[in-house]
């Protein structure tokens, strides 16, 4: 029996934000529904017995944390992303459309051309605090069949790895210069990718610990030393590469390895260049545009996290 592919999902078109969005009310109402889907509660101190504001929409005022006459006043805006903008609320909903319809990510660059923005700076520091609310979402650890592997990023020419598009005469190996992500991923389910500082067996093995249960059928990795850490406590089998092995069975690293793909290509063909300090924020975005990809409410997943 053929296997069956899940469905499709479509995102939210242009049409269809604009139909939904028309006003600061609808973005605040949708704002209101998916962060307090079970009610308002008090940033401060959770008490849900908050009472509306007489002459402020959007806002509620609570006299637990703040005895008085006056009492502790607080917006649907208040320890989100858009607390103290000067942004329309609109405005941000586009941006954030904009980066989950782009399946490689879209520019701040482009951002500030399509939404007109008064400086390239308002446009970038949008979207880094966007990214920054997408890897604030919870996980869980990876279960059933799950793959690990580490790519490299960035780099001078002369560092790439030797072979059909790489550094061929020039010295150098494939790490050098380059920053290295990790990666886990379940098949046909989420991936947890992560910014390390080496790959060295320690780092491998708190990454190990933190991403993927010890209730994991299969975990492939490629032969890299740093992974023996995993022998004996996990059900591990390893694909030699270096000896042009890639699939031995159901042990392969070819799904950890096309997120990897995906992520690279928008980084080389759309960011072009990505320092260290903010790596791991595009890092968050594509992991978030991936776990969701299923989810037929990604952009509203996406506000609930902001």
């Amino acid at each position: 029996m053929a296997k069956r592919s899940k469905p499709r999902i479509h995102q939210m078109t242009i049409a269809q934000f604009e139909q939904a969005f028309t006003s600061e009310d609808d973005c605040s109402a949708y704002l209101h529904a998916h962060r307090w889907p079970e009610g308002v509660h008090c940033p401060r101190c959770g008490n849900e017995n908050v009472h509306p504001h007489s002459s402020k929409p959007w806002h509620w005022q609570c006299y637990q944390c703040s005895p008085g006459s006056v009492g502790y006043r607080f917006s649907v805006l208040v320890g989100t992303i858009f607390e103290n903008t000067n942004k329309p609320l609109r405005q941000w909903f586009r941006v954030i459309h904009l980066m989950l319809t782009s399946k490689k990510g879209i520019s701040a660059l482009q951002i500030h051309r399509m939404m007109g923005f008064g400086s390239y700076q308002t446009a970038w520091s949008m979207c880094h605090k966007v990214r920054a609310a997408l890897g604030n979402v919870e996980f869980r650890q990876l279960v059933g069949y799950v793959e690990m592997d580490e790519t490299f990023v960035g780099g001078k020419a002369k560092n790439k790895h030797k072979g059909k598009g790489g550094r061929g005469d020039f010295g150098g190996t494939g790490g050098t210069g380059k920053e290295i992500v990790i990666g886990a991923i379940q098949r046909t389910g989420n991936v947890i990718a992560r910014v390390i500082a080496n790959t060295r067996t320690e780092t491998l093995d708190a990454f190990v610990r933190e991403a993927v249960s010890h209730r994991v059928s299969l975990l492939s990795t490629d032969e890299r030393k740093g992974y023996r850490c995993l022998d004996g406590e996990y059900p591990h089998g390893t694909v030699r590469h270096g000896q042009d092995e890639y699939v031995a069975g159901a042990i392969h690293t070819n799904t950890i390895e096309g997120f990897f793909s995906i992520f690279k290509r928008g980084i080389i063909g759309t960011f072009h260049k990505v320092s260290k300090k903010y790596l791991q924020l595009y890092v968050n975005e594509f992991e978030f545009r991936y776990n969701n990809r299923y989810n037929d409410d990604i952009f509203g997943a996406a506000i609930a996290a902001c």
